[in-house]
């Protein structure tokens, strides 16, 4: 029996089934797992957004989605953990094709032994990490451990085109740091890095484990929430100001960290292309960026006092 505990979530709308892919882990794994069940791809997705399991496992045939398209929405939001199909022995070459759009293994109902499905979840979960070991080489800065902009770009791309599908609002937040020269040129290159690291896990704080965070490039950064929750755009950026005043008032800081925050939310009926959410949200931050400066260049009114 596996020692490891292991969380499953599985999207299945058959009772039956539930209860067969139920009992199987209980043969396999004993008491060591939880199960969080869902009915529906849309159940499935509101959870993924708040928690995230070891590994997924769904049916293609749910009452609001079927076929590869459950893996696509499935994938799009959780792109980091594993998927297994659990198919029919007549939907067998779905089951291969699903494994072409990013699912990592399947099972076929009627003929799972507890074996057979702990050997599947294991070996989806060690390819899924083997995979994102070989990713990490290409898609994640080094220097704050995020993604760099080739992994916002692959990443993007499929949760933007989620969304548009299922007309949910996206909100992406193009976020500069400022004075990042002065930093570097007044205490050196190894306190600026530090100013980045900074900036990277305070932006961190602020999203959910399901949105995307990326260090753009330089001094810039990219949120991209999806969905996009009511008053998204407000809420993001007071948890940015609260992190901000906290961290600037920590004793002996030798510098002051300030954000320039430029953000723009999509409405239901408006399918957007990342680079015009990119160039929008850049321009409402230069603005914000230019009104910091003039404020700065802008003396204050002299006061005159009459005898």
């Amino acid at each position: 029996m596996p020692s490891d505990s292991l969380f499953v979530l599985l999207v299945e709308d058959n009772p039956g089934d539930v209860a067969l892919f139920k009992y199987a882990l209980e043969e396999a794994y004993g008491s060591n797992f939880d199960l969080m069940h869902c009915g529906s791809l849309s159940a499935a997705l509101e959870r993924l957004s708040r928690t995230q399991p070891d590994v997924i496992v769904v049916d293609l045939g749910l009452p609001d989605a079927c076929g590869t398209e459950v893996i696509k929405r499935c994938h799009a939001l959780a792109p980091l953990i594993p998927i297994v199909v659990s198919t029919g022995r007549d939907d067998e070459a779905v089951g291969l094709q699903a494994l072409h759009e990013g699912a990592q293994d399947y099972l076929i109902k009627g003929e799972m032994d507890p074996r057979m499905l702990a050997r599947a979840l294991r070996y989806a979960i060690e390819r899924k990490r083997m995979q994102a070991a070989l990713q990490n080489e290409s898609v994640i800065d080094e220097l704050t451990q995020l993604y760099n902009r080739k992994g916002l770009l692959t990443l993007a791309d499929k949760l933007i085109s989620s969304a548009a599908h299922t007309t949910q609002p996206i909100t992406l937040a193009f976020v500069d740091l400022d004075g990042l020269k002065q930093i570097n040129d007044t205490l050196g290159h190894l306190a600026g890095d530090q100013a980045l690291k900074e900036a990277a896990a305070l932006l961190g704080g602020c999203i959910r484990q399901s949105d995307i965070l990326a260090r753009f490039g330089g001094d810039e950064f990219v949120l991209l929430l999806t969905p996009a929750g009511r008053d998204a755009e407000a809420l993001i950026h007071n948890r940015m100001q609260r992190r901000l005043h906290d961290l600037n008032s920590l004793p002996a800081r030798r510098y002051r960290l300030s954000l320039s925050i430029g953000m723009i939310t999509t409405t239901a009926d408006e399918a957007l292309t990342l680079e015009t959410l990119l160039t929008r949200a850049d321009r409402l931050m230069y603005q914000e960026k230019q009104a910091k400066r003039l404020a700065l260049e802008t003396p204050a009114p002299i006061s005159h006092c009459h005898a």
